[in-house]
């Protein structure tokens, strides 16, 4: 699905600069990709920069706009300093897609490692909690409102006992991200989620790898009987981003091919 383009004039993020984290591969790479071809200046983050410097080179060589800067989302300052150089390079931060996680190996909860569990926790919680009060303050500072996006997982809404840590983080993001949506509605700042199904990411494939046959097992139970392209996730995580869902907010909603309604 990477040929989609917008043909209706201007792009869903025509004129805003965008923060994506996680945007070295998976979901977060279609992300700016996606951000890039509707109008948006992007700013990519993640840990490993290889990945950063193939995705931005890739946009500007479409005639994107796009920089990229290394951050690690478990550490404060590091965090802090992805959103300070996008205002940096660009001058203002108007919307953020915070898509950076860890996963966890698949099992059950007694057989996690307490170092697994702080990881997950460290990346999957902390790490948008310290990126939305950065942005948060970089948007009140730059923009006269914005918005903010945060990757939950349709697994945060069910019993995981598969991935008990990793869906525990999320279902406590989506509670931060209602939270941040009452908080900051007033100052015209939307914050919501997206809740992913299957998707093939290479954080799936590696489950995959580890238990063979988690897609078609995943499959067999969502109604559209297939897995999402991470460029599904990212169209929808680009309206709630942009102005066509100015009225949104507080909201997880949920790209998963019907799973969680089945």
């Amino acid at each position: 699905m990477n040929d989609m383009t917008n043909s209706s004039g201007a792009g869903l993020l025509d004129g805003k600069v965008a923060l994506v984290t996680g945007a070295g591969r998976g979901i977060g790479a279609a992300a700016a990709r996606l951000f890039a071809r509707e109008g948006a200046r992007v700013v990519l983050a993640s840990r490993t920069e290889a990945q950063l410097r193939s995705v931005v080179e890739e946009i500007r060589g479409g005639g994107g706009v796009a920089d990229h800067v290394v951050c690690d989302l478990a550490d404060g300052v590091s965090v802090r300093g992805a959103v300070d150089r996008a205002v940096e390079i660009y001058g203002r931060l108007d919307v953020a897609f915070n898509n950076g996680a860890t996963g966890q190996p698949p099992g059950p909860m007694d057989e996690l490692s307490e170092d697994d569990f702080d990881r997950v926790c460290a990346v999957n919680l902390k790490g948008p909690w310290l990126a939305m009060n950065a942005e948060v303050a970089a948007i009140r500072a730059t923009a006269e409102g914005g918005a903010i996006v945060n990757t939950s997982s349709v697994g945060s809404l069910m019993a995981n006992a598969a991935l008990p840590a990793y869906g525990a983080t999320k279902r406590a993001l989506n509670s931060l991200t209602a939270s941040a949506a009452v908080t900051y509605g007033p100052e015209n700042i939307r914050v919501n989620a997206v809740a992913p199904g299957t998707t093939l990411t290479e954080m799936l494939r590696e489950w995959d790898a580890e238990s063979p046959g988690t897609i078609d097992h995943l499959n067999s139970q969502t109604p559209l009987g297939r897995a999402a392209d991470p460029e599904e996730i990212a169209q929808a995580a680009a309206w709630l981003l942009s102005d066509r869902a100015s009225y949104v907010t507080g909201t997880v909603l949920r790209v998963d091919g019907g799973m969680w309604a089945a």
